[in-house]
């Protein structure tokens, strides 16, 4: 099955979760990967599906100031991601806890990241790369 048509993912809003909203399949989210590149599913130790990307930066510096703009992002669409920073790079984990597993917003937040990393705002010693 083909996922959902109309507007681009990144056009789409975050919108809250209710509890007793069900996560998506392992099936439904394979599905949904190819609109996110870059990104992986992830089972985490309690079982979720997640989304996980990790990209490296020139520097300390560089890391940051991506992690102050997803954090930007995060805040406007109301979807927080985990973050681990380790010196030059940014690893981000998408699950949506309020249903403990994978939601459309996970892949609406993944795809606008991965926007930031091609904007041309980003100078290029700023811009990311996807690491194995």
């Amino acid at each position: 099955m083909a996922a959902e048509a109309g507007p681009k993912l990144t056009e789409r809003r975050c919108v809250p979760c209710e509890g007793g909203t069900p996560p998506l399949t392992r099936e439904a989210a394979e599905r949904r990967l190819p609109e996110v590149p870059g990104w992986t599913l992830v089972e985490l130790e309690d079982g979720r599906l997640a989304l996980r990307r990790t990209l490296k930066f020139k520097d300390f510096k560089g890391a940051w100031a991506f992690f102050d703009r997803v954090a930007e992002l995060a805040e406007r669409e109301g979807h927080h991601p985990d973050f681990l920073i380790r010196w030059n790079r940014v690893t981000l984990t998408l699950t949506t806890h309020a249903i403990r597993g994978l939601s459309e917003n996970d892949f609406i937040l993944a795809a606008k990241v991965n926007a930031l990393l091609d904007s041309p705002s980003d100078s290029p010693e700023n811009r990311g790369r996807g690491v194995g």
